[in-house]
């Protein structure tokens, strides 16, 4: 298993689907997951701050993650959310909604049962987060905090809403990086930081491949499954 934390707009997502694919391993985004809920919350006309509603929101929500990293997707109650939970308006609600006890409470035990049947029935997963070294599975043989600079976080998240068709800035993406990771990292449940044990990435200066061929380079010196 390889834990991969870090802050938002660090490729985390792209670089944990093309590791998990070297390795032949199973891929789980949890913040995903998050997004999910805070769109239920949303739904459900609920005030994401809110939370004792948030809480009851999210044990009522029917969450389904999926795990190959070709085409991982994720459904809320039946319907495919994958594009949906990446709209502005999710992104403000799931700082608040994330910081809820119980919500994490709730997700960090479905991301444990996740993790367990990927390694009882593959070997091997990539676990892409903010919380997965220090809370969700702090065994993990391999933990990386993947981080960069503010500036080329912003670059990055700007091209990646472009594409996807979303209405983005350089300005707006650096403010609301700026923003998560205050917020993430200043939570009092389960905020981001990288565990003592973690091997720090800084991929500012590094492309995608380079990034993905540096994690390779640690799963190798770590003794763990490489395909080929």
């Amino acid at each position: 298993m390889v834990a991969l934390d870090g802050p938002a707009g660090t490729g985390k997502s792209t670089v944990a689907k093309r590791l998990a694919t070297a390795l032949d391993a199973r891929y789980l985004d949890t913040g995903s997951m998050y997004r999910a809920v805070a769109l239920a919350v949303l739904r459900a006309g609920v005030d994401p701050a809110d939370e004792v509603k948030v809480s009851e929101v999210a044990d009522n929500a029917v969450l389904v993650v999926g795990t190959s990293p070709e085409k991982p997707g994720i459904t809320l109650d039946g319907d495919d959310v994958a594009a949906e939970i990446r709209g502005p308006e999710v992104s403000l609600a799931v700082s608040p909604v994330s910081a809820t006890r119980h919500v994490r409470e709730l997700l960090v035990a479905q991301q444990r049962a996740i993790i367990a049947d990927a390694l009882d029935h593959v070997g091997g997963i990539v676990v892409e987060g903010r919380d997965i070294g220090t809370v969700v599975s702090p065994e993990a043989p391999l933990k990386v905090f993947l981080t960069a600079s503010a500036d080329a976080r912003a670059a990055r998240r700007t091209k990646q809403d472009t594409a996807a068709g979303r209405q983005s800035t350089v300005d707006a993406a650096l403010a609301d990086v700026r923003r998560r990771d205050k917020y993430d990292s200043s939570r009092a449940v389960s905020p981001m930081k990288a565990a003592d044990d973690a091997v720090e990435v800084d991929n500012t200066e590094l492309d995608l491949a380079g990034t993905v061929d540096a994690l390779l380079d640690l799963v190798q010196q770590r003794g763990l499954r490489v395909t080929g």
